[in-house]
């Protein structure tokens, strides 16, 4: 327990209300501010992609009790489903029994919010915060940007607030604030399997479904009631783009062509296709991350990936976890937490925005790579056998709560020991044979 002090996290997000629930454990009065209404009172749809759980969120749950709630809507998958043209490959995850978990963002929204209010957080919903005083940690609330404010203060508060935070958007007019954002000439746009009409899933439901397809992809990940929310993956512009399909028939013609095996389990394509919208992705990157011991950024609001590698929401729960280990380390000292914070952070964010930007390439285009999937497999088959020197970067990732810095650098040297590997003539055939171990050994030394 800290000396208790009252403070403000605005975004109610997934690492907003999990941050409230943090802020309470350590005995601190908690207001949790959103623009929005309140997710549990509306239809949530349209804009979501499912998320996958990994070790370091499950980690930041479990640190404050609340794994387990989490755990009664999550839906395991053990392996990637990859749907060529011609045929259907499965790919495991990790090691056995190593998973990752679907769950419906806005399911889990509802949740976390449920969770920090009976931990003791007091929300306000429909608050719109457009500015913040850094020196007192003062917000700014009104209807309008333009029109009346009301100021609330705080001793400290954190913006929890997303890719365009509001709280960001005060610090960046500091001087010596590095800021960047950079989105992709690729959009988004959700759709939807549905559950059979007995409630049981139409495609293997432990399975992250992707349709890889170069510069385009189609991902699907399960539901509880039995549906897949699936998430497409396009450039805006091109001959295979948005910009592209602009009405039903070249969307049916596109899907029939391209995605075939789609056709049957998604009964209201084009009604999604129109209805639905196309959504950006963004990276941004910034820091400082915190102002003396008053103000904090956490999560997408200083750090946004993109979703390739399934590790935004991790990420920011990681946030958490590492804050309330410096809570712990260094008490009452909150410049020193907030410092060693950010520095601990802002190398392992980058580095995973960087994992998260190259993983589009592996989904995309190399899971249909047959040179590819040799990688995979060799890199399989010795990890099983020597687990202490070869660990493959995703199991990094997704299975480990290793800095993320540490994974893209060993990932890196790992990678060009198999392009070493895959040099090898007739590799395809005797890649399994001890020679190739013994070379992998041989260049790991």
């Amino acid at each position: 327990m800290q000396t208790p002090k009252k403070i403000a996290v605005v975004g109610s997000g997934l690492v907003g209300s999990l941050l409230a629930i943090y802020l309470r454990k350590a005995g601190h009065t908690v207001h949790v501010y959103d623009r929005s209404p309140d997710i549990r009172q509306i239809q949530f749809s349209g804009r979501s992609i499912n998320l996958a759980m990994s070790n370091r969120g499950w980690k930041a749950l479990d640190g404050v009790g609340v794994g387990d709630a989490v755990r009664e809507i999550a839906i395991p998958m053990d392996k990637r489903a990859i749907h060529l043209v011609d045929k259907l490959n499965f790919q495991n995850y990790g090691q056995e029994g190593e998973s990752i978990y679907s769950i419906s963002r806005g399911t889990l929204n509802r949740k976390m919010i449920d969770l920090a209010e009976t931990a003791g957080a007091k929300f306000f919903f429909e608050h719109k915060i457009w500015d913040v005083t850094l020196d007192d940690a003062t917000l700014h609330i009104g209807e309008t940007e333009r029109g009346a404010w009301e100021e609330k203060k705080y001793d400290m508060v954190f913006g929890a607030d997303g890719a365009f935070s509001r709280i960001r958007h005060r610090m960046q007019r500091q001087s010596m604030f590095d800021y960047s954002q950079e989105f992709l000439p690729i959009g988004y746009k959700e759709l939807n399997i549905p559950a059979n009409s007995d409630a049981t899933h139409k495609l293997d439901k432990n399975s992250f479904h992707i349709w890889p397809r170069g510069e385009y992809m189609l991902i699907a990940l399960p539901n509880l009631d039995g549906s897949f929310t699936c998430t497409l993956f396009m450039p805006f512009e091109g001959e295979n783009s948005f910009a592209s399909l602009k009405n039903q028939k070249e969307v049916e013609a596109f899907f029939e062509k391209n995605l075939p095996d789609t056709i049957d389990v998604i009964p209201k394509l084009t009604e999604d296709f129109f209805k639905n919208p196309t959504s950006t992705l963004v990276t941004m990157k910034c820091f400082p991350w915190t102002y003396e011991d008053k103000i904090a950024l956490i999560g997408d609001a200083c750090h946004a990936i993109v979703p390739f590698y399934g590790q935004g929401m991790n990420a920011g729960f990681e946030d958490i976890s590492i804050l309330y280990e410096m809570i712990e380390e260094y008490g009452d000292d909150w410049k020193t937490i907030f410092s060693e914070y950010q520095k601990s952070r802002k190398p392992n964010a980058d580095a995973i925005a960087e994992l998260s930007y190259r993983n589009f390439m592996e989904m995309s285009s190399k899971t249909a790579d047959e040179k590819f999937l040799l990688q995979k497999k060799i890199e399989k088959s010795f990890s099983d056998k020597y687990p202490e020197k070869w660990i493959p970067l995703y199991s990094r990732v997704t299975f480990s709560d290793r800095p993320y810095a540490e994974a893209l650098a060993i990932g890196d040297y790992q990678n060009a020991i198999m392009e070493e590997i895959l040099k090898i003539e007739n590799i395809e055939n005797i890649w399994n044979s001890e020679a190739v171990e013994n070379k992998i050994l041989e260049l790991l030394q």
